[in-house]
């Protein structure tokens, strides 16, 4: 009952472009400093070599808010460039995650693409990966659009995010099979028409579609801290003979940092999902949303202080 009313209230404050620009003034407050690793690209390096050193990796994001000019979108492009050549230049085990609509998706597609082709080439240039992040059913075909033009071009550099409450899920992974998914649950407020609203139907489509991915032999990114899932797909993989080195479990910065460990202890790739910058208040409004115990966590963060 407590998240029914918490969700909708925090999903509606992540969009509220007032206190978004309050939150700049802030810095890192209301107890973001636990799971935002800092303002900064050195600070997201810095907090990517201490998960290094406990033997996890990372995927860092620039978060942003609210990218409405074609200046705006081409600034977030640039962050993310220096991102990626900050990752090479320390060596630290990293990728990079990012949203089309901070770099113009909805200002103008063809922006959009463009600061894209410029992110995933430097990224192949490099080595590196580009994670999409996923975000509203109104950006989902749009995205993976956007996604396939690119592959056409950096066929391994570049991977996407599906979303399993979403009806489509299952289809979008049969026709994206062979490319390098993040796979989660989803965090968006979606209608009923388009979206599975029952929490034990969207785990047992979850389950389904991490199943149906890794038969196909692609590599598959378990976005999740939900243990039993976590359990479940050890089991399955084992049982099938999957190995280790064709999926990898992702959890986000500040979040059960001794299951992140353990799961790293015991062979699997272990990547935390790292966001930084000045425009954190959306990206943490939206972790709260998500469950009514990351509240609690915070809560607990600012009392123990």
């Amino acid at each position: 009952m407590v998240s029914m009313v918490l969700k909708p209230m925090f999903l509606y404050l992540s969009k509220n472009k007032v206190l978004n620009r309050g939150a700049k003034r802030w810095g890192l407050k209301m107890g973001a400093k636990q799971v935002i690793a800092g303002v900064t690209i050195n600070d997201a390096m810095i907090a990517v070599r201490e998960l290094n050193d406990k033997g996890l990796v990372a995927t860092v994001d620039h978060v942003g808010e609210f990218i409405t000019t074609r200046e705006e979108a081409l600034e977030s492009a640039d962050y993310c460039l220096q991102t990626l050549k900050a990752i090479s230049d320390t060596g630290v085990k990293c990728n990079l995650s990012l949203k089309l609509t901070q770099l113009g998706l909805d200002v103008e597609r063809e922006l959009c693409y463009q600061n894209m082709r410029k992110i995933v080439g430097k990224a192949e240039e490099l080595g590196n990966f580009v994670r999409i992040d996923m975000e509203d059913s109104a950006h989902c075909q749009q995205t993976l659009d956007l996604l396939n033009e690119l592959r056409e071009e950096f066929p391994h550099s570049v991977g996407t995010v599906i979303q399993a409450y979403l009806y489509r899920a299952s289809q979008d992974v049969t026709d994206l099979q062979g490319v390098n998914l993040r796979l989660v649950k989803g965090a968006y407020k979606e209608p009923s028409q388009i979206a599975i609203q029952d929490k034990k139907e969207i785990d047992d489509n979850y389950l389904a579609i991490i199943k149906q991915h890794l038969l196909s032999g692609s590599y598959t990114a378990i976005a999740t801290h939900d243990h039993m899932i976590i359990d479940k797909v050890k089991t399955f993989c084992a049982e099938e003979g999957i190995p280790k080195t064709q999926f990898e479990f992702q959890m986000l910065y500040g979040f059960r940092k001794e299951l992140q460990e353990t799961i790293a202890k015991e062979g699997y790739t272990m990547r935390v999902y790292v966001p930084y910058g000045t425009d954190w208040y959306g990206y943490y409004m939206r972790r709260l949303a998500e469950r009514p115990q990351n509240v609690s966590f915070v809560l607990r963060g600012l009392l123990s202080k």
